[in-house]
């Protein structure tokens, strides 16, 4: 199609005159063409003026047929990159008035979209910022100024900021540029000379693309966004830079970055830059806090250009007044700000772009993006119209009658009250939309509390997380709603003691109260937790970060499986390791945070009764699994740095107990077992070589810390490593033969039973995974070779007797020791794996095999497998409420209810019934079983 057919919108002339005689200029054309240039030059005296100077280049254009095509900036610059210092300033200046006059026509008249005219604006201030640049950097070295170096443009790097970094240039915008240069590209004795040769490059480059000749000007460049500009140089280095922000960097900066992008000179070093400053710019949590800091620059910026008020249309300052531009895009990158440390699908530079990902991402409804973004465009061609009048740098809609009558016909529209009206309309529609995010509603009235409860609360001013100024702040503007909403919980005054232990617990708060400011929702979910259950109330309080998951978005989606989890921390940990910040360290850090948070969610899912705890169980074990699977790679190449790769085949983890049977509650520890076959090697090829023996202890000794050790983001797990061969005294990694040996000739009855819940769920090594396969094959070949020795009833039989005798039941609501309990039950349950030979490691399918091996009635069967559901469900519910001995008094009425919910009770006297008769039935059972006598009703 041509200029002509694209032709979708016509300006109406507002000087017909004036437009007339740019027609006349251009000879004979087509009637939109014409109407499009009578109606242009006859709003702007700008377009006019130039429509005059470039009238011949202007005709040949519009008669091409392939016009609005054209890549205008490289059309227009072609050959510039080998012009001189002094003759590139002329030829941008002739450039920029010819993209200027089409980028205008093809605005006004529809033929390009607000993306196309923005980018070609964009475009030709990347070009003159790299040819600018490059010219004097060249000049400087020609004069022998500027040290020797290999790095491409003397290693000076621009970047683009605000709306040029965007690609969203204004129309007649100024360019804001953060100009550095690579300080490790020159030598240690060169660095003065450099620095000062790259300043002075930078300082005739911007006076290149901003000085305003007879010839016009470029782009009117600020060069002040760069750190501490009032005392910096105009070019600083790249070093110089990173250590500022990483010391002093301000939230607006951290806005800024958003849309930071190399745009001249040396693009690598400008990515490698932007690479290294993500952590300042994309916080790992999610950063409420900023919010307000945002809402605090929004305000300043207001009262210094007095823009509050009633809106109106005269005078109104379409980028920064009240429902402006400005408010499209702090809505937009605050959100971004908030959760794109956390979702890099977030991190784009754009507004649109923008505000459509925060909706494909649940973080505002996907109505509100697309009413913003309407806003938006229309903003923003608001603008361009304003600027194109006059060509001034300005965002005011003019104050006369005359005034807003031009810009309305601009449009296309000859009714400038018409137009007003609707301009209010959108003004205000934007107000409402994005104020309420940066000035919350109302909140309710502080309730009446107790002389008891006010005397608490009086005390949490002096709790380590409202010691701060700011903290007590965000804290005043909450307190009302958060204890109206505690106060007000089924079980009001649990709920308000425990929020108090939690509190008291909080090394800092501001992140956290602001998190609850942005999202009220959560002060429901944090007083559930405090009335029911104290224990997921401290798991809190020691990691409030995994408040961030229950915003992410799929929170409440479909559990993703290990294979789902484990792709998410295979994830988590590369991204640790690569980090600017990162390392080893980071990565065990970033695990923990991880795991807490799915931890959190699978604790808040059995709370609300989404999940129930036999499901928990299988949850919190793919958790596990998926962490050590892909935390033991992790640590083997670190290990492997110093000591080399592994000997052999590599090693393989066990899961043994109930990570292997795959039923974990809240407080599980993990039981582990590493086993490994050095396939003959002497020893391994590394810096200090180590044999295989000692090689694969230290690295299970590695492995261990990995997960246990605690670090400033916690510990993960506490792990067990008792049930490998000898125990205690045996060592913590052992080589696949001598774990047969020691199964098929040493092993006691319990290890053999200890096998039949083992389970392969992490691997290293060149072979490791065919290891893991063989390592299973050996284990059903034990449980088929051992499991018909006579010793194996009379061997459990004694074991009962010694934990018995050990440990008695730990109070009267105990589910898991003694005799009819689930350690009773499945040790029976094992014992049913072991005698009929078979490879099931969860109970009930064990429980299953004995009926099928004669190994006892399927009635008892059915019964022990009911208790084990009933005392599991007592049992895990339990762990989530208190890593205790259940003490139903002390979990009060919120945790009472919770447990009854759990076990389908109905007051804690029938529980308890349940719990007597259904330890008795199943000890009847056991010790009928193992007597080898039919068990009696």
């Amino acid at each position: 199609m041509t200029f002509h057919d694209r032709i979708s919108r016509l300006p109406i002339p507002h000087d017909p005159a004036r437009g007339q005689v740019a027609v006349d200029l251009l000879g004979p054309l087509d009637d939109r063409l014409a109407e499009l240039i009578r109606g242009a030059a006859g709003c702007s005296p700008y377009l006019s003026g130039l429509i005059q100077l470039e009238a011949g280049w202007l005709t040949a254009m519009l008669t091409q047929p392939d016009a609005e095509g054209l890549d205008i900036v490289q059309r227009e610059t072609e050959g510039f990159d080998a012009l001189s210092a002094e003759a590139l300033g002329p030829a941008l200046r002739r450039a920029k008035r010819r993209v200027a006059l089409w980028t205008g026509l093809a605005d006004l008249g529809g033929v390009w979209t607000l993306e196309q005219v923005t980018g070609a604006l964009t475009r030709l201030a990347d070009r003159a910022t790299d040819l600018a640049l490059r010219v004097h950097v060249a000049h400087e070295q020609a004069r022998g100024k500027l040290p020797a170096t290999q790095s491409d443009a003397g290693g000076i790097t621009a970047l683009a900021m605000g709306k040029m970094g965007a690609g969203e240039l204004n129309y007649s915008s100024d360019i804001d540029l953060i100009v550095l240069y690579d300080d490790s590209a020159y030598a240690r004795d060169d660095q003065f000379d450099a620095r000062a040769a790259l300043i002075r490059a930078t300082r005739k480059a911007a006076a290149t693309i901003s000085d305003n000749t007879d010839q016009g000007y470029v782009f009117r460049t600020d060069l002040r966004l760069r750190p501490d500009a009032a005392v910096t140089p105009v070019c600083m280095s790249v070093s110089a830079a990173l250590a500022y922000y990483e010391a002093e960097g301000r939230t607006w900066e951290r806005g800024a970055y958003i849309k930071a992008r190399p745009c001249g000179g040396n693009l690598e070093v400008g990515e490698r830059f932007l690479r290294e400053l993500r952590p300042f710019v994309w916080r790992r949590h999610l950063d409420f806090a900023t919010i307000q800091d945002t809402d605090d620059m929004r305000r300043r910026i207001r009262d210094h250009k007095g823009l509050h008020g009633r809106i109106g249309v005269p005078g109104h300052n379409m980028k920064l007044g009240q429902g402006g531009i400005r408010e499209i895009e702090f809505f937009t990158q605050t959100r971004q700000l908030i959760a794109g440390g956390r979702d890099p699908d977030l991190r784009v530079r754009g507004t649109v772009e923008g505000l459509a990902r925060l909706a494909d991402k649940g973080w505002i409804p996907p109505e509100v993006a697309a009413e913003l973004t309407d806003h938006y465009r229309e903003h923003r061609e608001i603008e361009h119209r304003i600027q194109m009048v006059n060509d001034a740098q300005t965002h005011l809609v003019p104050t006369s009658p005359e005034g807003i009558a031009t810009i309305a016909q601009m449009m296309g529209e000859g009714d400038s009250a018409v137009w007003s009206k609707r301009l209010t309309g959108r003004l205000e529609r934007v107000e409402t939309l994005t104020a309420s995010f940066f000035t919350p509603a109302e909140k309710r009235e502080r309730p009446r509390l107790s002389p008891e409860a006010q005397a608490m609360v009086d005390g949490w001013r002096a709790y380590p997380a409202l010691r701060t100024e700011r903290a007590r702040q965000v804290f005043v503007r909450i307190e009302p709603e958060l204890l109206a909403r505690l106060t007000g919980s089924d079980h009001g005054q649990d709920a308000l003691a425990r929020f108090d232990a939690f509190l008291a617990g909080l090394p800092s708060g501001v992140q956290l109260f602001s998190l609850f400011e942005a999202n009220p929702q959560l002060i429901d979910l944090i007083a559930d937790i405090c009335g029911t259950a104290p224990g997921l109330a401290a798991y809190l309080a020691r990691h409030p970060e995994v408040l961030d998951a229950v915003l992410g978005g799929s929170f409440f989606a479909e559990w993703p499986g290990v294979a789902g989890l484990h792709r998410q921390i295979e994830s988590v940990l590369e991204q640790g390791l690569a980090a600017r910040d990162g390392g080893y360290e980071r990565a065990l850090d970033d695990a923990r945070r991880w795991a807490h948070e799915w931890q959190f969610r699978t604790g808040v899912h059995h709370l609300r009764a989404l999940i129930g705890a036999e499901e928990a169980g299988g949850q919190y074990a793919d958790i596990a699994d998926a962490t050590v699977a892909a935390l033991f790679p992790v640590v083997t190449a670190e290990f492997a740095r110093r000591h080399g790769p592994p000997p052999g085949r590599g090693a393989v983890v066990l899961g043994m107990g109930s990570l292997g049977a795959r039923q974990l509650n809240a407080a599980s520890d993990l039981d582990l077992i590493v086993i490994y076959d050095a396939g003959g090697q002497d020893s391994s090829d590394g810096p200090k070589p180590l044999a295989p023996r000692a090689y694969y202890a230290r690295l299970t000794q590695a492995m261990i810390t990995a997960l246990s050790a605690p670090t400033s983001a916690g510990r993960l797990y506490e792990v067990d490593m008792r049930l490998r061969p000898s125990g205690r005294q045996g060592p913590v990694a052992t080589s696949v033969q001598s774990f047969r040996d020691y199964q098929m000739t040493e092993a006691w009855t319990w290890e053999h039973l200890a096998l039949t819940r083992a389970r392969v769920i992490g691997s290293c090594g060149p072979s490791g995974h065919d290891l893991g396969h063989e390592v299973e094959a050996l284990r059903q070949e034990v449980l088929q070779t051992q499991g018909q020795n006579p010793r194996v009833l009379p061997d459990l039989a004694e074991m009962r007797a010694r934990i018995f005798a050990a440990k008695a039941p730990d109070g009267a609501w105990e589910a898991k020791i003694g005799r009819g309990r689930l350690q009773d039950i499945e040790l029976l349950a094992q014992s049913f794996a072991l005698r009929a030979g078979i490879p099931a490691r969860a109970v009930a399918a064990q429980l299953r095999a004995g009926p099928r091996a004669g190994l006892i009635a399927r009635a008892d069967a059915e019964t022990l497998a009911t208790a084990r559901r009933f005392l599991w469900a007592l049992q895990g519910s339990g762990r989530l409420l208190t890593d205790r001995p259940l003490d139903m008094e002390a979990l009060g009425d919120g945790g009472q209810a919770f447990l009854l919910r759990e076990t389908g009770m109905g007051s804690l006297a029938e529980l308890s019934q349940r719990l007597e008769e259904t330890v008795n039935a199943a000890g009847g059972i056991i010790d009928a079983a193992l007597s080898e006598q039919p068990a009696t009703a």
